[in-house]
């Protein structure tokens, strides 16, 4: 019994944390949850410790950490995600004739929980288990697109964050800071032969009740062989009905 108060209210600190547009000063944490400074001071670090939340010190503020996101895209991970999309991954794929997949983030990765591959199509990497690196990927750009600033400043602290597989891509915060303004303004996320040579994808996040992206949904073709314009319109409609049958508006 002496520990549920202390579970509680760290409960409380990640939930406040989570609904906050930006990571915020301990004052802030101490006025919600209503806890003394110390005990905030205390548990905070408890929980920076854990990877549950992440301490800016330059800014003296706290946000939500990797830890905590991937618990909560534990839910992504699981059958019920994967049971509500494979129907309308197979009719995307029927639509556009090309091969798509469902990634959930995973750390600084994706991990492929979903794949439908059109007939006579190149065969791909993404394979259901297989991790890829996000920055690199369009799932993983829509996904990280969508994330408040401070969680991809905190899952992508430096430059040895970013590894590489064909010599393309963001290799800084700063370069990939743009691929995400670019993926925002533009609607969906777009990489071109930065997984694979000669293949190029399309992709849209699944946005949860929250506005969180727990997913991303994406196709992949031959560069230059389709128009990836009429591909994003078709993914993006998917990504959309898959997040208003988790909750979104």
């Amino acid at each position: 019994m002496g520990q549920v108060p202390s579970a509680t209210r760290a409960l409380r600190v990640l939930r406040f944390l989570a609904a906050q547009p930006e990571p915020v000063p301990l004052e802030r944490v101490t006025a919600a949850v209503g806890i003394p400074r110390s005990s905030a001071y205390h548990l905070l670090t408890a929980m920076v410790e854990e990877g549950f939340v992440v301490h800016l010190a330059d800014e003296q503020r706290y946000g939500v950490g990797v830890a905590a996101f991937e618990v909560g895209s534990g839910y992504s991970r699981q059958a019920p995600l994967q049971r509500i999309a494979r129907r309308p991954l197979a009719a995307l794929v029927d639509e556009v004739g090309q091969s798509a997949h469902l990634a959930v983030l995973h750390g600084r990765d994706v991990l492929y929980v979903l794949e439908e591959r059109a007939p006579g199509r190149p065969p791909l990497v993404t394979d259901v288990g297989v991790r890829l690196p996000a920055h690199l990927t369009a799932s993983g750009r829509a996904i990280l697109a969508a994330l408040p600033a401070a969680q991809v400043r905190a899952l992508y602290p430096d430059r040895s964050a970013f590894v590489d597989r064909t010599g393309l891509g963001p290799q800084s915060l700063t370069a990939l800071r743009t691929v995400l303004t670019d993926t925002r303004q533009r609607g969906h996320a777009r990489e071109d032969g930065e997984v694979t040579e000669g293949l190029a994808s399309v992709a849209a996040p699944v946005l949860d009740h929250n506005h969180h992206p727990v997913a991303g949904v994406a196709v992949t073709f031959l560069a230059g062989a389709a128009d990836p314009v009429a591909l994003a319109t078709a993914v993006t409609r998917t990504a959309g009905s898959l997040g208003r049958r988790l909750g979104a508006r």
